[in-house]
């Protein structure tokens, strides 16, 4: 299976403003994007997962740990499977890709951070191709600084 992928951006700082920038990164297989907006450090979303829909992660306001694991077997994945945290900050410019097969969990750093989030499938593929676990499936969130 493929692997998730890292994409170093740049940001420019200048007397007018910030520019936040990806000139490395393409577009090929996105289909739709959405927000999401996280009020508090407390809620954690997730596990929710996809066998055959891409996903891209991008932090557009704050800061978040994104959770990420290789489902083995979707009716009955693995409790031993060891998912990899990334951090994902507006002050680095950078996107997460992530391949089909893998489910995800967020958590903002900081109070009313967005994350930016690309997706491989239409809506309708997506819903009929989603899988959800406890948040707490895997590891312990509380545990994560």
């Amino acid at each position: 299976m493929a692997a998730v992928k890292i994409v170093e951006g740049e940001i420019f700082r200048d007397a007018r403003g910030r520019i936040s920038s990806l000139n490395d990164f393409r577009f090929p297989g996105v289909e739709r994007f959405y927000f999401i907006h996280h009020p508090d450090i407390t809620i954690i979303r997730g596990w929710h997962g996809h066998r055959f829909e891409k996903k891209w992660f991008y932090c557009v306001k704050g800061a978040f740990t994104l959770g990420l694991v290789e489902i083995d077997d979707w009716e009955t994945p693995s409790r031993g499977l060891r998912p990899e945290l990334y951090h994902l900050s507006e002050q680095k410019s950078e996107i997460i890709c992530v391949p089909e097969g893998y489910a995800n969990c967020i958590r903002a750093e900081q109070p009313d951070s967005v994350l930016l989030v690309f997706s491989g499938k239409i809506l309708s593929d997506a819903q009929a191709d989603s899988w959800r676990y406890p948040a707490d499936y895997w590891f312990d969130w509380s545990a994560v600084k």
